[in-house]
């Protein structure tokens, strides 16, 4: 069906194109000269016949692109170029670096886990021991 649609589309392309050509334009163009095609029209019944065929081949010519349009909307397959694409591995997420202030919009990473002091013996004489300025 959309084969026999664009192929009459095509053709009536070629005659929208070869009407448009034959008229004249106010420059002569490519128009018919100033013959009156033998007596049979008078220059004035030509040019009311190329615009009426202008327009009719024009409105054939909507029409066409309007039925391949739609002819393609249901025979088109809705896979994207995107879903051909491999996906690309998750990233993970980056950490700041020791010492530096992690920014506002990104959530703060945990701190590091330190181990905790040991607690120093308690002296074994009865005297406290008195710490050193070290």
């Amino acid at each position: 069906m959309s084969t026999v649609v664009l192929v009459l589309h095509i053709l009536i392309g070629i005659a929208l194109v070869g009407v448009v050509l034959v008229q004249r334009s106010e420059g002569g163009g490519l128009g018919m000269g100033g013959s009156t095609m033998g007596g049979f029209m008078t220059a004035r019944g030509s040019a009311n016949l190329l615009t009426r065929t202008t327009s009719v081949l024009f409105g054939a010519f909507l029409v066409t692109s309007l039925v391949l349009a739609l002819l393609n909307r249901a025979a088109t397959h809705r896979d994207s170029v995107f879903d051909q694409l491999p996906a690309a591995p998750a990233a993970a997420p980056a950490t700041p670096a020791p010492g530096t202030v992690p920014s506002g919009d990104q959530p703060a990473a945990p701190a590091a886990q330190q181990p905790a002091p040991t607690p120093t013996p308690a002296p074994t004489s009865g005297e406290p021991k008195v710490p050193t300025g070290q």
